[in-house]
C-alpha cells in the first residue's frame, strides 16, 4: 500500500475515534459564577458540532478549530441549582449536580494549603476539629488543584469538585473554608472555592514568563532545587489551565518565599496581578490578600515583606489586605488562627462585592506625619487605641538623622476627639527625624482600629515629612 494513503487512513481512523473532553475543572459537582456569561472548553475531532444545553434553558454551539479545540460562552441564571450540562458532540458529555452562586480562587503558598485538619508536621488549626464535625453543607464546594509544574502552559489539570461534608472537608484549605463558610451564611447562595496553592512557592513561580520578562527576570530553561520556585511554572500548570473559568475574585496568600526580594515585591505581585486580570478579560476582578504572619526568620526581617504588601494593597487597584500582627505565632511559621484570616477575608468581600454595608472592614493605616519639637506626630485613617497590656516601647522605635532606631514611647493624643494623634518619642533622641511601628520579625500589636483590627508594621524613614 501506498505510504501516502496509509497515513491518511491512519489520521482518519485517529480523527473518527476522537471522542468529546471538556476541561477538566468542569465537572459533576461544580459551582458556576451567577448571572454572567461564564465559559465551557474542551476539545473533539476537527470541525466537529458541539452543542451545549443546560437545564435552565440556555443553549450554544459552536464547531471546533484547525487543532481540535472548541470554546463557547454559556449565560448563568441566578444562585441555584442542582443544574445539569448536556454537551454533544462526536460524544456526549452530562454533567450534573451543578449549582448557580459565588466562585473565588484561593491561591498561594503552605498558609493557603493548610488544610482544616491541620499539616503532617504538627501544624493545627484552632477550631478545625469542630469545623470538620460540623461542615456538612451541600452548598459549599471545593476544587483542589494537584501540584504540578511545567516549563510551557498547560492545557489541562487534575482535581475533582468535592461536597463540604466531615467526610471530605477535612482536607480544604483552612483559609478557604472558613472565608467560604461565612459567604455562605451571610449570602445564602452555593459558594464555589478552587485552591490552586503550594507550600515554599515564589510569586514568580505563579507569574507568566512574558510578565517576568518585563520586569527583567528571565524565565528558566530547567527547575530550581526547589521546583516550586521556579519562575513561571505553577503559572503555567496551575492557573493557565483555569483562565476563563468564571469567577467572582482571588484571595491570595503568600511572601514568605520571597522575603529575599522583598525590594521587588510589589512590582512583581502588582505585574501579576494586572497579567492575571488581562487574560482573564473580565476586568478589574477582585484580589483580597493576607499580609504574612509575625515569625522568627532570623536574619532576614519580614517587615520589609510585609511592607511591600501593604504598599500593594494601596498602589493595585481593587485590591484589600488582611493584617495578621495579632494572630501570629513567631514559633510557628504556620499560624494557627485561620479562621480568623478567612473571615476579615469574607469582611472584605461582603462590604466591597456584596454590598453588605454598616461596618468597617479595613486596618487603620497611617496617613500622615509630622516633626514637632521633639515628638513625631502620627495620624490614621481611623480611630486607633492601644493595648495597654503591651509596652508601646516594645514596638516604636525612633531615629535621628544617623538613622540609629532606639525603642520609644508612644501616647495618644485627644482619645476622643475627631482629630486623634499618636505622639512618638524617645530621651536619647532629642531631634527625631523617621519613626518605626512593628518593623522587624515577631511583633505583638499594640494598635488597634475600633473595629478591633490590627494596624499593620510600618515606618516612615522611607517618606517625606512636614517638620
Amino acid at each position: 500500500m501506498d505510504i501516502k494513503i496509509l497515513f491518511l487512513l491512519t489520521c482518519f481512523s485517529l480523527v473518527t475515534k476522537a471522542q468529546t473532553t471538556v476541561g477538566t475543572v468542569f465537572g459533576d459537582g461544580m459551582v458556576l459564577q451567577q448571572q454572567k456569561d461564564i465559559y465551557l472548553w474542551g476539545t473533539d475531532h476537527v470541525g466537529a458540532k458541539i452543542n451545549v444545553v443546560s437545564s435552565w434553558g440556555e443553549t450554544a454551539k459552536t464547531t471546533t478549530s484547525k487543532n481540535g479545540k472548541w470554546k463557547m460562552q454559556l449565560s448563568t441564571p441566578v444562585a441555584g441549582g442542582p443544574h445539569s450540562i448536556t454537551i454533544k458532540g462526536s460524544s456526549t458529555i452530562i454533567i450534573n449536580e451543578v449549582l448557580i452562586g459565588e466562585v473565588w480562587v484561593c491561591s498561594g503558598q503552605s498558609n493557603m494549603q493548610l488544610p482544616l485538619k491541620g499539616g503532617l508536621d504538627g501544624n493545627f488549626i484552632e477550631g478545625g476539629l469542630d469545623a470538620i464535625v460540623n461542615s456538612k453543607n451541600d452548598r459549599i464546594r471545593f476544587f483542589r488543584v494537584q501540584k504540578n509544574t511545567s516549563l510551557k502552559p498547560l492545557e489541562n489539570l487534575k482535581g475533582k469538585w468535592e461536597k463540604a461534608d466531615p467526610s471530605t472537608s477535612g482536607s480544604f484549605s483552612a483559609v478557604g473554608y472558613f472565608f467560604a463558610q461565612q459567604l455562605e451564611k451571610v449570602l445564602e447562595v452555593p459558594i464555589g472555592i478552587i485552591v490552586t496553592a503550594w507550600g515554599a512557592s515564589t510569586a514568580e513561580a505563579w507569574t507568566d514568563s512574558s510578565t517576568l520578562n518585563d520586569l527583567g527576570l528571565e524565565s528558566p530553561e530547567k527547575m530550581a532545587k526547589m521546583k516550586q520556585q521556579t519562575p513561571s511554572v505553577l503559572y503555567n500548570a496551575m492557573i493557565h489551565p483555569l483562565i476563563g473559568y468564571g469567577m467572582k475574585g482571588v484571595l491570595w496568600y503568600q511572601g514568605e518565599s520571597n522575603r529575599h526580594n522583598a525590594e521587588q515585591y510589589e512590582d512583581i505581585i502588582n505585574a501579576m496581578v494586572t497579567s492575571w486580570r488581562k487574560k482573564w478579560n473580565i476586568g478589574d476582578f477582585p484580589f483580597n490578600y493576607v499580609q504574612i504572619a509575625p515569625f522568627n526568620y532570623g536574619k532576614n526581617n519580614s517587615a520589609f515583606l510585609r511592607e511591600a504588601q501593604l504598599n500593594s494593597s494601596q498602589s493595585l487597584k481593587n485590591t484589600e489586605m488582611v493584617v495578621t500582627l495579632d494572630v501570629g505565632d513567631c514559633t510557628q511559621i504556620h499560624p494557627s488562627k485561620k479562621r480568623e484570616v478567612g473571615k476579615r477575608l469574607s469582611y472584605i468581600a461582603l462590604a466591597k462585592d456584596y454590598g453588605i454595608s454598616g461596618y468597617d472592614f479595613k486596618s487603620p493605616s497611617l496617613t500622615s506625619y509630622f516633626i514637632e519639637n521633639q515628638e513625631i506626630i502620627l495620624t490614621f485613617s481611623d480611630r486607633v487605641h492601644m493595648n495597654r497590656s503591651i509596652d508601646a516601647s516594645e514596638n516604636f522605635e525612633i531615629a535621628g538623622t544617623d538613622m540609629v532606631f532606639y525603642p520609644a514611647n508612644a501616647v495618644m493624643t485627644s482619645p476622643y476627639h475627631k482629630d486623634q494623634k499618636v505622639r512618638v518619642f524617645s530621651e536619647k533622641v532629642p531631634h527625631p527625624k523617621a519613626v518605626r511601628y512593628g518593623f522587624k520579625n515577631c511583633v505583638s500589636p499594640t494598635l488597634f482600629g475600633r473595629n478591633g483590627l490590627p494596624v499593620s508594621s510600618f515606618r516612615t524613614d522611607n517618606l517625606n515629612a512636614n517638620e
